[in-house]
């Protein structure tokens, strides 16, 4: 029997770049898509829409993985002053590519990516470590499970 208390184990998922860079932190996944504008606080960082799953939950530091953006163009300025508030997502993974998240993303400078060889919201869970290496299109996938 092993001293390990748990097994590592890892998942790659490939996509597109939209914005570079690399980062890591642990994942915070939504199959709800997000409203940038009224539906954060860019102060905090935390999504405040009423009826979102996550309603009370900051995003600061973690990896973001949702499916996409809703609501106004005004989607791109809420995130740009998480940036500046210092609370942005340390990254941003998404399945539906919009002109408004698109435009989020690049100002909030957080790597990010899109279209996957497999739905990271079937794969990622809250929780998850995730490094995030846009450059390349390479998000891996850090598990936990208990030793057998």
């Amino acid at each position: 029997m092993s001293d390990m208390a748990n097994v590592r184990d890892v998942i790659v998922l490939h996509g597109r770049c939209v914005v570079g860079g690399v980062a890591e932190g642990e994942a915070l996944v939504t199959t709800q898509a997000v409203s940038g504008w009224g539906g954060i606080d860019s102060r905090t960082g935390t999504i405040v829409e009423t009826r979102h799953e996550l309603r009370g939950v900051s995003f600061a530091g973690k990896v973001l993985v949702f499916p996409g953006a809703k609501g106004s163009s005004g989607w791109s300025n809420a995130f740009h002053l998480t940036r500046s508030m210092g609370v942005a997502p340390a990254a941003m993974l998404f399945n539906d590519m919009s002109a408004k998240i698109a435009l989020g993303a690049v100002v909030t400078r957080a790597p990010a990516l899109t279209d996957f060889d497999r739905d990271p919201l079937s794969v990622i869970e809250t929780g998850d470590w995730v490094r995030v290496d846009a450059d390349r299109g390479i998000v891996e996938v850090h598990k936990n499970r208990p030793s057998a």
